[in-house]
């Protein structure tokens, strides 16, 4: 069931394999853009503000340079998630107090926040903890790598 989910809300689309922004409220607000313009979200700003407010109730730097914001919002049209790589370093609260470079911005909808975010959010971790992934995650060149990368430990996975 969760293959399923995931399969449904990776979109190339919503992969940035180069985001231009150095704070970690641009890097949100870029995603969340592209979110937007994929019609995934109706309100960019209360979406925005909503994944912000999330950020101060805790940390969703994982360490290893990922981090994992999600925002559960009304503007919310489709459960998905964006994924945004850089080629610099943003800094960010993490676990290992490290920056980032990968950030999977998760957009849930208010009636999915209980079952199909927890089952994202599941998901997601699962291939996160894995070191060889992380290592492939930050190697990936091209959209194409990374959404063979997500389909493939996806399928790894029990």
């Amino acid at each position: 069931m969760e293959k399923t989910i995931l399969n449904q809300v990776i979109d190339e689309k919503l992969i940035e394999m180069n985001l231009k922004s150095n704070t970690k409220e641009g890097v949100i607000r870029e995603l969340s853009k592209r979110l937007y313009e994929q019609g995934n979200i109706n309100d960019l700003e209360a979406f925005v503000e909503d994944v912000l407010l999330r950020e101060k109730e805790g940390i969703t730097g994982l360490g290893q340079g990922v981090a994992i914001p999600h925002g559960k919002s009304k503007s919310v049209i489709n459960t998905t998630i964006a994924i945004g790589k850089s080629e610099h370093d943003i800094p960010w609260e993490t676990l290992d107090e490290t920056p980032i470079r990968v950030v999977i911005l998760f957009a849930v909808r208010d009636t999915d926040a209980s079952t199909v975010h927890i089952k994202l959010l599941q998901n997601v971790a699962r291939f996160l903890s894995d070191d060889n992934f992380i290592n492939d995650l930050h190697n990936a060149k091209t959209k194409d790598n990374l959404l063979k990368l997500l389909k493939n430990s996806k399928e790894g996975d029990g």
